[in-house]
């Protein structure tokens, strides 16, 4: 194993920190060029340590406008992933959410979480909360409340009102800091939102996430002291071919010579192969009741990493709550809407200029102005739901999501690749034969990599061409259909084996007369793209329980119903909805062997075995369709 701070600074920036300079000069140089020392001409910097209730003190960089003449809210981002640059003098070219609540002024606040980076303590991966804390009982909606509770009474020319906000892991704190919310924390913003780590990023309805198996790194090795040095290794894989390399490291247990029992996640994730009671109390979702500060839930629509906590953020808390709450989501992959990029693409598709601006400066910004400033007479003026059609490719918005003028309908997964509302009585079954060790890729790609965030709208010709993907499509629509909800998917499958993976997919296919854009692949042609709207897995063990695993019976018929998480679609007329089905998406997940196992990391050479799978054609899916 090496050390590769290129590696891990990429891995950061990808993951959480879209401000991050270095980020913005790849995006705009010319922005960052004259922006360079905007931060340090109007802001001064202090680092301090905040001591929480049992003693630990926490790394804190505070950037407050130098102009004294009046008061300021706070907005504030707790992160795992360092608050750099360390030292006085040493200031970002970006901070806040975004360049207009920069500009504009407000009191910047970072802060290392307890047992990272320059902060002291020992860190817990997704610290479980605890609800009737005790005495110096900690958790992170303590550490927050403590922080804010200093900030409020030892900063300077604040206005008493705290904002939060974060993207992914920071999007977490940012969730949990509504817990046992400090008076005045008045605005939250979660923001791709971890809501459970065996839902989000790392295992998805049980399936590991082969393509997140290198970020362990980040989030498995501790330290023991304050340090704003990395400290976390990389493997070194050899290769720039990362669907070969785990190929050749199947199954799981090849991969143990990369790491040793010292990265604690990946011990952890190897060990708790159920959602047990190790992953459950690190849940945040099933927390969010009666909340008190505004919150704004952001997400992508083409987020690889979060979806599952996003949404089930929003709607835990207008469901359990009677706060301020609204939801965003765009046309985004993980992030994009903190960037600067004017082009506003995802893989091949172009989705329109300025969208991301859009959002900093007429959504988010409002939204803090009015809680934390008092601005907009009373009211945001935003919407409840303010969600982009990413088939339309224009904003809507809703007085609830999913929106009430909605209805359920069945699209049944027939013989001879036909996707249609009725189904023949007959029974019949479209089959496959599904072999572990030549799996379905998930990208046409090759490359090495931590957010595969191209392949979320990858062009899904090259699966649909292979025998063991099944295929089903509508005729051409005569007329739009927009989605504007979730997607279930009620499979009726057997298998000869005792064990599959089942993977759904939902997918655009363009006309023929489609032209290209600029941000088309040299080889790719939009003409006939079949552009994946929505994706995923369900290991089939978990059909009926994720606490309780159990095999299939073979050649059993047995229901599986895969959740795919909302959409916001419309498929134009001239359009076809294509359905495919599959058992492998490698390396995006790892591969099933397909004879069960109660842990699949420990699974051996001799269990991966080809079987053949059936789906019966009274299987369907069902849409949620606004009207």
């Amino acid at each position: 194993m090496i050390k590769n701070f290129t590696l891990i600074l990429l891995l950061c920036i990808a993951l959480v920190n879209c401000k991050d300079e270095k980020h913005q000069a790849l995006e705009n140089p010319e922005t960052v060029k004259v922006e360079d020392t905007f931060v340090k001409d109007s802001y001064t910097k202090q680092e301090v340590m905040i001591e929480m209730r049992d003693g630990i003190k926490l790394h804190t960089t505070i950037y407050s406008p130098k102009d004294t003449t009046k008061t300021y809210p706070m907005l504030m981002m707790r992160t795992p992933y360092s608050c750099r640059p360390y030292g006085d003098d040493e200031y970002r070219s970006k901070i806040g959410p975004n360049k207009y609540l920069m500009e504009e002024g407000n009191i910047m606040v970072y802060q290392d979480v307890r047992g990272r980076w320059n902060s002291e303590g020992v860190y817990d991966n997704m610290r479980a909360y605890i609800p009737n804390k005790t005495g110096n009982e900690t958790d992170e909606a303590s550490d927050t409340y403590d922080t804010i509770e200093w900030l409020v009474n030892n900063v300077e020319n604040n206005n008493g009102k705290v904002g939060t906000y974060g993207i992914s892991y920071p999007g977490f704190y940012t969730t949990y800091s509504l817990l046992d919310a400090h008076p005045a924390l008045k605005a939250a913003s979660p923001q791709a939102c971890i809501g459970d780590f065996f839902f989000d990023d790392f295992i998805h309805n049980g399936a590991f996430l082969l393509s997140y198996w290198r970020a362990t790194s980040v989030f498995g090795y501790m330290k023991d002291t304050p340090t704003t040095e990395s400290w976390y290794e990389f493997p070194d894989i050899g290769t720039e071919d990362q669907h070969q390399f785990f190929l050749n490291n199947m199954p799981l247990s090849k991969l143990n010579k990369f790491y040793d029992s010292t990265n604690v996640f990946m011990g952890q994730i190897k060990t708790h192969v159920t959602y047990d009671d190790f992953w459950k109390p690190r849940g945040i979702i099933q927390h969010l009741k009666d909340i008190k500060p505004a919150t704004m839930v952001v997400g992508g629509f083409f987020d690889a990493e979060d979806l599952y906590g996003p949404f089930n953020t929003y709607k835990n808390i207008e469901k359990n709550s009677d706060n301020y709450n609204t939801v965003v989501f765009g046309p985004w992959s993980h992030g994009d809407w903190a960037r600067s990029s004017e082009r506003q693409v995802v893989g091949n598709i172009h989705f329109g200029d300025s969208i991301s601006d859009y959002f900093q400066k007429e959504i988010e910004t409002k939204f803090f102005n009015h809680f934390l400033k008092g601005e907009g007479d009373g009211k945001t003026g935003l919407p409840e739901a303010q969600m982009f059609n990413t088939g339309t490719k224009s904003w809507q918005s809703f007085e609830s999501w999913p929106p009430k003028n909605t209805a359920k309908e069945s699209y049944f997964l027939q013989p001879y690749e036909r996707l249609t509302q009725r189904a023949t009585r007959n029974i019949a079954t479209s089959d496959f034969i599904s072999d572990p060790k030549k799996p379905v890729p998930y990208t046409e790609d090759i490359k090495v990599g931590f957010t595969p965030r191209k392949f979320m709208t990858d062009d899904q010709r090259f699966a649909s061409r292979r025998p063991d993907v099944l295929t089903f499509e509508t005729e051409v629509l005569e007329n739009d259909i927009t989605l504007a909800g979730d997607i279930l998917a009620k499979l009726n499958v057997s298998t000869t084996g005792t064990a599959a993976d089942w993977i759904v997919k939902v997918i655009d296919v363009y006309p023929s007369d489609t032209e290209n854009t600029d941000d088309v692949q040299d080889h790719l042609k939009l003409s006939n793209y079949h552009m994946m709207v929505r994706s995923e897995v369900l290991r089939g063990r978990f059909r009926n329980s994720m606490e309780k695993p159990e095999p299939f019976v073979p050649n059993q018929k047995t229901a599986v119903n895969i959740k795919l998480q909302d959409v916001f679609h419309t498929f134009k007329k001239g359009h076809k909805i294509q359905v495919q089905v599959q058992s492998t998406f490698f390396p995006y997940i790892d591969a099933n062997p397909q004879t069960y196992v109660d842990n699949i990391f420990e699974a051996k050479e001799e269990d991966f075995k080809t079987q053949t799978h059936k789906v019966f054609n009274d299987s369907f899916i069902e849409f949620t369709v606004l009207r």
